[in-house]
């Protein structure tokens, strides 16, 4: 692996992008920027080489996808430098500058793409153009997405967002434009929005390619299917995953050496290992579910839930040996789906829930408890961005796939194939495992 890494610092201190075929050493260099996300967050590290690669993150959350390109500019100096994330939400943004060590600048990504604000945040961060550039927009995904049962037909503003950020791409024109989003985004429901960002970029000279990963596959212990798009001025070729399901993590590989704790009362030697407190009849419910992956059983509980289908997850232990469901900012609350510990009798806490997510220990989150929730389960898993900040840099610093590369690389269709993504999961299996 040094070796390997020698050569992308040398490639990056002479400018020499495009000329050789770096591919085969991408999944080294994003399980060793996996590796590495410990340390990148240490206060104690020494200044970094600045990178030659500047990195713009919109709808930043966090800092989940911007994790993975921290942690590979850590590992491989002279590599990624980001400039700044762009969020909503405050406390997100906080938690965005405490741990990448970049500003992240609380603006509506709608009023920068009217106004010169946009330029004057560029000068403030120090953003050159004449430098390559990588643009981040993981818009937000609570419009596209299947839990969203009712009204889906009506027009939500945040489904714009997408079209905006690339309009914003068009501007600056980077060499690489990364999107992550929900697979609903490519369904039947919702595939214009998703087809109009990619006319627009690809308008403007862009190569598009998209396609449907479980980021189980990439190491983090959870099932979740998320909609990756990139796009590049040359051929590229997208990430390949890691695993096969039968080696993914588990929740036991995630959680299982962390202490019992009692509902309500934060373990002391860790404050983040805490989860909410319970009223009596939720943990009475808890308490009837059987262990290790067990549902809850029926007649125990609203009366509602037994009335409907499609509840079977609420109450739901997590199962030991498998990986978890996915995380959202409701992990918190175990009558929002499949969020029991899998023995004991409580809910997720948050230290649990940040693990099943991807972030290491040392990840800090600013704000209080729903707060730190709706941050975990919004982001995009550092796992999975390690591997996608190791596809980019390979990607700009090789010379195009030829042909038979890209026979290799099996894209995802460019017709939907349902109305729901729930739907289109054997398909994409399918897809993704040839």
């Amino acid at each position: 692996m040094r070796k390997a890494l020698k050569i992308f610092h040398d490639l990056l201190k002479t400018n020499s992008f495009s000329r050789l075929d770096l591919r085969a050493d991408e999944k080294t260099l994003a399980e060793a920027t996996q590796r590495r996300m410990p340390a990148s967050l240490s206060e104690n590290i020494p200044k970094r080489e600045e990178g030659r690669i500047q990195v713009l993150d919109f709808f930043s959350g966090c800092g989940g996808m911007s994790m993975g390109f921290h942690s590979l500019a850590d590992l491989v100096p002279g590599s990624f430098n980001i400039l700044a994330g762009v969020d909503l939400n405050e406390e997100a943004s906080k938690s965005y500058t405490r741990n990448i060590k970049a500003p992240c600048f609380v603006r509506d990504i709608r009023k920068l793409a009217e106004t010169k604000e946009l330029e004057r945040l560029l000068e403030e961060v120090g953003y050159d153009s004449g430098k390559p550039l990588v643009m981040i927009g993981c818009a937000p995904c609570q419009g596209f997405t299947s839990h969203r049962k009712k009204n889906w037909d009506k027009k939500d503003g945040r489904n714009d967002l997408a079209l905006v950020f690339a309009e914003i791409a068009v501007r600056l024109k980077p060499s690489c434009i990364v999107m992550e989003n929900v697979p609903e985004m490519f369904s039947t429901k919702y595939e214009r929005y998703y087809l109009k960002v990619r006319k627009t970029l690809e308008k403007n000279g862009y190569i598009v390619h998209q396609k449907v990963y479980n980021t189980a596959a990439f190491g983090v212990p959870q099932e979740r299917f998320r909609l990756l798009s990139m796009a590049m001025k040359k051929e590229f070729l997208l990430p390949v995953e890691h695993f096969d399901a039968d080696k993914f993590r588990t929740v036991r590989d995630a959680i299982g050496n962390l202490p019992p704790i009692t509902p309500g009362i934060p373990y002391l030697k860790d404050a983040y290992h805490i989860c909410a407190r319970h009223k009596p009849e939720t943990i009475a419910v808890i308490k009837s579910v059987p262990k290790d992956g067990g549902n809850r059983p029926a007649g125990i509980g609203p009366k509602c839930l037994d009335r409907v289908k499609g509840f079977t997850d609420v109450y739901g232990r997590l199962h030991w040996n498998k990986p978890s469901i996915t995380v959202t900012q409701y992990a918190r609350n175990p009558a929002s789906g499949r969020y029991v510990h899998p023995e004991q009798d409580r809910g997720l806490s948050i230290r649990e829930a940040a693990r099943l997510q991807g972030f290491p220990d040392e990840f800090a989150f600013a704000g209080k408890f729903d707060s730190m929730f709706k941050q975990i389960g919004e982001a995009v898993p550092p796992m999975f961005s390690c591997a996608v900040a190791a596809n980019v840099l390979v990607g700009l610093l090789s010379a195009a796939p030829d042909r038979e590369q890209r026979k290799v690389q099996r894209r995802y269709t460019l017709s939907p194939v349902s109305n729901s993504y729930a739907s289109m999961i054997a398909s994409v299996k399918n897809i993704s495992n040839p």
